[in-house]
């Protein structure tokens, strides 16, 4: 197993893809104990992996950001904040984060969120006097709502991988998500005060009621595959499946700005993009395969045992484990590598709810992509926007701050995640 774990590290290192990584990662594994007895079951547990109802979400979440994006719905929902806080001191902060609050209902991908989100709002806080990496930081810590709030991508795969319901995982992220908004509408009042922000342009009470007019019906899109789930009247699956065309016809009758026409070069987007998911879950199917063959969850519960003697020290032990590997890994790869280890252990051990636990690792990971070395969403930002990196880390530290208080209570209180599903 030390060979195979070796093995994995240094094929990643060499740059080969993630994905590739797990798969031969297992064939090593195969070659070093001599079991290529092993070998015709490899395929069929890559199928296994994906054979799963719940991953059809995906591409058709997937669908629905592009529909959205392309339909003019980002743009009208930005106004729709805008109608709500811009006018506070500090407002367009706040627009920035209640826009991808909303467009994180709908997207549920960080990276897709931040690239779309930093070029509508970046360019227009530089105009109203705000530093450039703070604009492009804050926007990236926006974006940490896409995985959390539903629909999630990575809430789907981790109910795949746990098997448990995706719509309860989906459910699961609504509260986190609204206490992580406040929390940062928390710290951009804090820091409106201290660095003294500009105000927002006052809207008239007529302006802000056609603005709301305007762009009410794109809220139906997250209203018909949040609500749809949380009333039991579908499942994830489903719901993503109304939500499309929902998205499609807001965008072709209402917002006029998409066409039918778009359609066959969105759906191979969405398709490439799932298929890049997918092909990382049925890699992942394998390699949890091998290690539950060569016993590491056993001994990887041995040793956190000899140190947590409590759920509480358990979750806070895997706290400190997931920030590191997040730091460097993206956020469904290290999901998938850690899910088969860590989740044995939480349920079977001490008695954590998988629903609970998958709230945490999700929100963790999450947040190792604002976090050095890697940043992925910081890199994103910049990639969009010219803004530096390490710069936009340092001038939104509270950001991370405070992210990191929720993550704590999130881990001591399972409630907080549970509520809606209970």
């Amino acid at each position: 197993m030390a060979i195979t774990i070796g093995a994995f590290f240094g094929i990643m290192l060499a740059g080969v893809p993630i994905a590739l990584c797990l798969c031969l990662g297992a064939l090593v594994y195969m070659a070093a104990t001599g079991n290529m007895q092993l070998l015709p079951n490899y395929p069929l547990q890559m199928f296994g992996g994906v054979d799963s109802y719940g991953l059809i979400a995906i591409p058709l979440f997937v669908l629905i950001g592009e529909i959205m994006n392309g339909g003019g719905i980002t743009r009208r929902i930005v106004d729709l904040a805008m109608a709500f806080v811009g006018s506070l001191r500090g407002g367009l902060a706040y627009v920035n984060i209640l826009a991808n609050m909303f467009v994180s209902s709908i997207l549920g991908s960080a990276t897709a969120q931040v690239a779309i989100m930093a070029q509508v709002m970046v360019p227009e806080m530089e105009r109203k006097g705000y530093d450039k990496n703070f604009a492009a930081g804050l926007t990236a810590y926006g974006g940490m709502l896409g995985p959390i709030i539903p629909p999630s991508v990575m809430f789907v795969v981790y109910a795949v991988l746990a098997q448990v319901s995706v719509s309860d995982m989906l459910i699961t992220g609504i509260v986190p998500g609204i206490l992580l908004t406040i929390l940062f509408f928390l710290v951009i009042a804090a820091m409106g005060f201290v660095y003294n922000y500009p105000a927002g342009e006052k809207q008239t009470l007529r302006e802000r009621a056609m603005i709301v007019l305007g762009a009410a019906p794109t809220l139906l899109i997250p209203i018909v595959i949040v609500g749809s789930i949380l009333g039991g009247l579908a499942n994830a699956t489903e719901a993503a499946a109304v939500g499309w065309v929902a998205a499609a016809l807001i965008g072709r009758y209402w917002t006029k700005e998409f066409s039918f026409k778009q359609l066959p070069q969105m759906m191979l987007r969405a398709g490439v993009y799932s298929a890049i998911v997918l092909f990382l879950v049925a890699a992942a199917a394998v390699f949890s395969w091998v290690l539950v063959y060569g016993k590491v969850p056993q001994a990887v519960a041995a040793s956190i045992q000899a140190i947590a003697k409590d759920p509480v020290t358990f979750m806070l032990l895997v706290n400190v484990i997931l920030l590191i590997i997040g730091t460097v890994i993206d956020g469904i790869p290290g999901l998938i590598m850690t899910v088969p280890i860590l989740l044995p252990i939480a349920t079977e051990v001490y008695g954590i709810d998988p629903r609970h636990f998958g709230v945490v690792v999700v929100v963790n990971l999450v947040l190792g992509l604002l976090s050095p070395p890697v940043g992925l969403c910081f890199f994103v930002a910049a990639a969009v926007t010219g803004a530096k990196p390490g710069k936009m880390f340092l001038v939104t530290l509270p950001f991370f701050i405070i992210s990191c208080v929720l993550l704590v209570l999130l881990s001591i209180y399972p409630w907080l995640s549970l509520v809606l599903v209970k």
